[in-house]
């Protein structure tokens, strides 16, 4: 099994920066929307989404037969994939794992291109060149976990123009997008209309504090490939309480506004720290920051109370490279205390870059 962040469960009493949730957790609206729905659960859930899918459509002014919804952003690649069987893929690594999960859950042949330390895990301009003529799937995220790196613009549109001459599907994972601060800017969506090769990845997950409720969705103007998803999936699988919550998340959007710029604030605190001890930074366009400390830096963080994200088990990654999410000032300006401290006991080998 792949070892993921925010393993609470096993990690009692440290203050985990391991996950990538909005540290301001979910908003009241969307807590009371999931509670109310407690008592509505003695009845299946609606297993076409309906409403939820009329609020999405709202949210992200698209017609809501173009959205499926998951349990979860995990559960909608599961089903894009089961329904495409693709039988050659090409993933950029390091990049989030579910995508080589559910690939392989098919049998899929994957072919992997490196991103580069040296070029700043920047996926480059000559990627289109590399994607071979019979590929049948693409996966991108942008920004891309683990690194935090956002994809060029123009390499984006390139990639989505040469994966609808091939008859390719582009899975293109944005469920960051609501942490940046020029969204309109590095997503696709606006062409999903004239691009029915192009599928757009979305959650609540991060950004409304809803990991535990399990609730993603896709966007996609190919209906035919939207009802096969529906068909392979599992039935009734987002939950009463889920699909409540969701429909209150989507029409959130002070909670959104004030969270990205608490966020913005808070991660040129942890930016700052970071580069004063020494720390090797990389991309940090959302709600995380992914970085190169000494091998260990994630254990003796560990002893001080802080739960970091090793990522030298992601492909194209080795030891010594973390991710940390951006929480709030107490718990920040806590961590980079400690981490002050690691740097005065020796413990973090890299000079100071100030």
């Amino acid at each position: 099994m792949h070892k993921h962040g925010g393993d609470i469960y096993r990690n009692q009493g440290v203050v985990d920066y391991s996950a990538n949730i909005n540290f301001r957790g979910m908003p009241e609206s969307v807590r009371q929307a999931a509670k109310d729905a407690i008592d509505a659960s003695v009845c299946y859930p609606d297993p076409q989404c309906e409403e939820l899918k009329a609020a999405i459509a709202e949210k992200e002014n698209v017609p809501a037969e173009w959205i499926f919804c998951g349990n979860g952003a995990a559960d909608v690649i599961f089903s894009l994939v089961l329904a495409l069987k693709p039988q050659k893929a090409l993933l950029p690594i390091p990049s989030f794992y579910e995508y080589r999960q559910a690939l392989e859950s098919v049998g899929c042949q994957i072919s992997e291109i490196l991103l580069k330390e040296d070029e700043a895990f920047c996926l480059q301009k000559r990627f289109v060149n590399e994607i071979p003529m019979d590929t049948d799937m693409v996966c991108l995220c942008n920004p891309n976990n683990p690194t935090g790196q956002l994809i060029d613009r123009e390499v984006l549109e390139q990639v989505a123009d040469y994966c609808q001459k091939t008859d390719t599907c582009l899975l293109l994972d944005e469920c960051f997008h609501d942490f940046l601060e020029e969204g309109s800017v590095h997503t696709l969506l606006p062409r999903v209309k004239e691009n029915p090769k192009l599928f757009v990845l979305r959650a609540f997950t991060k950004m409304y504090g809803m990991a535990g409720l399990r609730l993603g969705y896709g966007i996609c103007s190919d209906t035919e490939l939207i009802r096969r998803m529906e068909q392979v999936t599992q039935p009734w699988n987002v939950s009463v309480p889920a699909q409540a919550a969701g429909i209150a998340a989507a029409r959130e959007q002070e909670f959104v506004a004030v969270s990205r710029q608490m966020i913005t604030e808070q991660k040129k605190l942890l930016l700052a720290g970071l580069e004063a001890a020494g720390a090797k930074v990389y991309g940090s366009a959302a709600n995380y920051i992914f970085f190169r400390e000494a091998p260990g830096f994630d254990t003796r963080m560990y002893r001080a109370g802080f739960m970091v994200r090793n990522c030298g088990n992601y492909d194209g990654l080795t030891e010594g490279f973390y991710r940390i999410a951006v929480r709030g000032e107490a718990d920040n300006r806590a961590f980079l205390q400690a981490l002050q401290e690691l740097y005065e006991e020796k413990l973090v080998t890299y000079p100071r870059t100030d």
